[in-house]
């Protein structure tokens, strides 16, 4: 018997700009095709360019139309990412739907970005987080919506607050969970921010479950020679439809966090099945390690030091009450 593949409607982004980070493939290129269909010109900020023609390709081949184009990226470079922030600026193009959806996960050995923070930590937390405070202007203009992807493992472990670039005991699990759990709280931060301030941007997370996605796999860029035993597994029970979701429905929660007009600021969007793993997308309880505002608040003010980004700030953005760290 066929299984019958779950899917959202999308609605109509015709005029809308949106801007989807790592969309040069895995979960990433397909929410850039995903939006494209439904209208939405697609930015698409890769790394390697040559992967990132080669999604764009793969995408018209069934989508003729569909407007997208590229732009240079590199998360672990803060120079980078100020690089695309200005190019953007100076395009003066409001942008309705930001995905901070690239992310790099456990590589072998400790590594660094171009300023010396643990590759996670650097790329998947403070690059996006400077990212965004780079682009304010341009999404406040279009009232964005902002969606960040974070994981399951935002839901593990902790923030390494003696220790967050993992310089004395490197643990690529931990420091992983470390960098989802930093980049939830700020995404829940930016929507309590943007509120008080009256920025115009809802802001919400999504995670994408499990699935088999090149996160594990060998990539030359983070060390890893080879697939991991993880991955391999991942693959095989996605095949079977076992637990584990695809790399199609990993990106419903996203997709609906993004564009859904029911989707709100402030809130988890991932699988609805078992342990969340894979499913239908739907609303989730926000993970427990992330619902601290106190926490959230010092986090943010941590990332604008170590990216030497900052965003308006007002009395009112600061909690009303604190907890002893």
């Amino acid at each position: 018997m066929t299984r019958t593949r779950p899917d959202i409607t999308i609605p109509d982004l015709s005029g809308k700009l949106a801007v989807v980070t790592g969309a040069s493939d895995g979960v990433g290129v397909g929410l850039a095709a995903r939006l494209a269909s439904a209208g939405a010109e697609v930015v698409m900020p890769v790394r390697n360019p040559h992967k990132g023609e080669t999604a764009i390709a793969k995408i018209k081949q069934r989508q003729p139309e569909a407007a997208l184009s590229l732009r240079e990226l590199d998360l672990s470079s803060l120079d980078s990412v100020a690089k695309l922030g200005a190019t953007l600026r100076d395009e003066n193009r409001p942008i309705h739907i930001l995905v901070n959806n690239a992310g790099v996960m456990t590589p072998p050995d400790r590594q660094t970005t171009a300023e010396g923070f643990e590759l996670q930590f650097g790329s998947n937390h403070l690059g996006h987080f400077a990212l965004v405070a780079h682009l304010l202007p341009l999404l406040r203009a279009g009232r964005a919506r902002v969606t960040s992807q974070i994981s399951v493992a935002a839901n593990q472990n902790g923030i390494n607050w003696d220790d967050l670039n993992w310089e004395r005991s490197y643990n690529g699990r931990r420091a992983y969970s470390q960098s989802k759990i930093a980049f939830g709280l700020f995404g829940l931060e930016l929507d309590r921010r943007s509120r008080r301030g009256n920025w115009g941007i809802t802001s919400n997370l999504a995670h994408p479950g499990v699935a088999p996605t090149s996160l594990l796999a060998a990539r030359s860029e983070v060390g890893r020679t080879r697939d991991t035993l993880g991955v391999r597994a991942i693959r095989a029970l996605s095949r079977r439809g076992i637990l584990v979701g695809t790399v199609e429905t990993a990106l419903l929660p996203a997709l609906m966090a993004a564009t859904s007009a029911n989707a709100r600021g402030g809130r988890q969007y991932g699988p609805s099945g078992f342990r969340h793993l894979s499913g239908p997308p739907a609303e989730q309880a926000v993970y427990t390690r992330l619902r601290g505002e106190e926490d959230a608040a010092r986090m943010w003010r941590t990332s604008e030091e170590f990216t030497g980004t900052s965003f308006p700030s007002a009395i009112s953005s600061e909690p009303k009450s604190s907890t002893q760290d």
